[in-house]
């Protein structure tokens, strides 16, 4: 099975692994909101590391769970 398929199976079945993927994906688009400006302020710059921490947490624990439901079916 490639890993494809097993985001798909999860995305499918694992309402957690769904919600994790929707928050990471809207933790994105609001990095990129940022990347639009041509200059930020401190604050702004603060808050945009503190998505890209955040965002980085979420895909980490994306990976988890598909390398735990990798374990499981092999």
């Amino acid at each position: 099975m490639t890993e494809q398929e097993i985001v798909e199976k999860l995305r499918a079945g694992n309402e957690v692994f769904k919600k994790i993927e929707d928050e990471h994906r809207t933790l994105d688009k609001q990095i990129d909101e940022y990347d639009t400006k041509v200059y930020l302020t401190l604050d702004e710059d603060m808050h945009r590391k503190m998505l890209q921490k955040e965002k980085l947490q979420r895909k980490d624990k994306l990976a988890e769970m598909i390398r735990e439901f990798k374990k499981f079916t092999n």
